[in-house]
């Protein structure tokens, strides 16, 4: 969230252009992209609880460097370099925690906890656009903004070397998870090879992968404009927030309605499974978001009813998203899970990237207004998709999981 979102929020901050923004923070969802390339070879060299905790430590480096580039003469390449390195980390993060998640937790529990995954990846998404950002503005008052940022992204590197430290001590150790690394170089790459092309033999692959690229589709243009509009003066067709105002939206007005969404889509789904509640968690995902033609178009001044309206689009977040992840759970089941999951999440955020590198200049060329009116129209694929994946209608239910007869 640091890599994708907050640094949205400081490059506006630091007179970037929208259209600069938009392209540079959206390809820097590129090591996520293809991250696949090296996870057999995190799947196989040191375990998984290794290479987790070892990236914590890197990211928090990573978070310091920025700090320290941002005071330089060519801040903004300069910040890009560690902002790449972080991201390259946070990518093999992933594919590690991924894959410790699915080694650690039963397979009839993962549906349960898939909900509170969605909404800790949420209260992220808080703790950058909400807690840093009111610090950061707070010091804006009294400081020039990149000196604000130093000590803010200073604080984050401080916060990861303390959550490394943390989870070394207290993460389980799976007796599946295992360091593999008698394995010879060209074993590796035929292992890689053969996992790649298995996942592509997947039944029904190519709808899977439309679903992949295409369910958040709106919502990919959607979240790198959302805290330009916020913060662009009123004259530009934005609110004229300040970093310390769209700090307490997303940290106070959004953070009920997104852990409720992401709690409730997490438990009904373990009811009644995912193929009962794709399609309302598309429309959770997709609707909400013409919150966002209103604030566009009355530009309200009241930070409650601009609040209200972010918290609207948080909840069907929570809730939508949780239909994201348990597909990417469904997709990679099988040999190789770990991996195929890898392969899943680069693919979404492949499908994140793509939209998000031309959302800033779409929104130059058409104004915040007729800027979210296109964003609704973006959300056809979303429900287009949907029609055409085939899921099992057992899954993601616990009470299937419990009566299926013993082999």
């Amino acid at each position: 969230m640091v890599v994708a979102t907050v640094s949205v929020l400081m490059y506006k901050s630091l007179n970037i252009s929208n259209t600069d923004i938009a392209l540079y923070t959206s390809l820097l969802y590129l090591p996520w992209v293809i991250k696949p390339l090296w996870s057999p070879f995190v799947d196989n060299l040191r375990t998984k609880r290794w290479w987790t905790v070892s990236m914590q430590f890197l990211l928090g480096l990573g978070m310091v460097g920025v700090a320290f580039s941002l005071v330089t003469e060519h801040y903004f390449v300069a910040s890009l370099c560690f902002f790449w390195v972080m991201a390259f980390c946070s990518a093999t993060h992933d594919i590690a925690a991924d894959g410790f998640y699915l080694l650690a937790v039963p397979e009839s529990d993962q549906a349960w906890f898939v909900g509170i995954r969605s909404t800790c990846y949420r209260m992220a998404m808080i703790a950058g656009q909400g807690l840093l950002v009111i610090l950061v503005g707070r010091l804006e008052g009294s400081l020039a903004p990149q000196h604000a940022w130093l000590i803010g992204f200073l604080v984050l590197g401080v916060i990861f070397f303390m959550a490394g430290t943390y989870h070394y001590v207290v993460l389980p150790r799976p007796v599946a998870d295992v360091n593999r690394a008698a394995h010879s170089p060209a074993e590796l790459l035929k292992s890689f090879s053969e996992t790649f092309a298995s996942f592509f033999r997947k039944p029904g692959i190519a709808s899977a992968l439309a679903f992949l690229l295409f369910y958040r589709f709106a919502e990919a243009q959607l979240t790198k404009v959302i805290s330009l509009f916020l913060r662009d003066p009123r004259e530009n067709g934005g609110l004229g927030l300040t970093t310390d105002e769209v700090g307490w939206i997303y940290g106070t007005a959004g953070v009920g309605m997104l852990l409720t969404g992401g709690i409730l889509g997490g438990m009904v789904a373990s009811r009644q499974g995912l193929r009962y509640w794709l399609w309302w968690m598309v429309a959770a995902i997709n609707v909400p978001n013409a919150v966002y033609i209103f604030l566009s178009q009355a530009q309200p001044e009241n930070l409650f009813v601009i609040g209200f309206c972010v918290a609207i689009e948080q909840l069907g977040y929570g809730f939508g998203f949780t239909a994201y992840m348990l597909y990417m759970l469904y997709l990679a089941r099988g040999e190789h899970e770990t991996a195929h999951y890898a392969i899943c999440t680069g693919f979404m955020a492949l499908g994140m990237m793509l939209p998000g590198m031309l959302s800033g200049k779409l929104q130059e060329l058409l104004g915040y207004q007729w800027f979210f009116l296109w964003v609704m129209v973006a959300t056809i694929p979303s429900f287009l998709v949907c029609m055409l994946v085939k899921v099992d209608p057992s899954f993601g239910s616990s009470r299937a999981v419990k009566e299926e007869p013993a082999p």
